[in-house]
């Protein structure tokens, strides 16, 4: 995939998360893609994949994905984002966060992603959802 069919990729990406459609994540996905997220065990298809982003879109119902830069790899590229959003869901502390990270994309011969390694700081992310962290 050239450069700017990446970078338009990255973008509709973007676009699918703030979207609040976890099927529309996952279509970014080849059909066996998978997206694992700090070394945590791989969502595995587009259904575990959907399943993996709606846990984020129900945990953060105003959650915003910020498409910050992409930086090409010889087999993909790394996507690196902000999320931000309020801990309104089911058992929330209703405190907001912003947190920043990136994925690491295997594209696929499809033009999809292949596989995704997540990772963002998840000491920091904690310590904003707590009573005692926050902004």
């Amino acid at each position: 995939m050239r450069p700017e069919e990446l970078k338009n990729f990255a973008e509709r990406y973007t676009a699918a998360w703030c979207s609040h459609d976890p099927a529309a994540v996952a279509s970014f996905f080849s059909p066996e893609g998978s997206l694992t997220i700090n070394d945590g065990p791989p969502s595995v298809g587009r259904e575990a994949i959907a399943q993996a982003a709606q846990e984020f879109m129900t945990a953060f119902p105003d959650l915003l994905v910020h498409f910050d830069k992409l930086v090409l790899r010889d087999d993909g590229a790394e996507y690196h984002w902000t999320l931000t959003g309020t801990n309104h869901g089911p058992g929330g502390t209703g405190r907001a966060f912003r947190i920043s990270g990136f994925e690491t994309w295997r594209m696929g011969s499809d033009g999809l992603v292949a596989s995704s390694q997540g990772s963002f700081d998840v000491a920091e992310y904690v310590r904003q959802l707590s009573n005692r962290g926050g902004l």
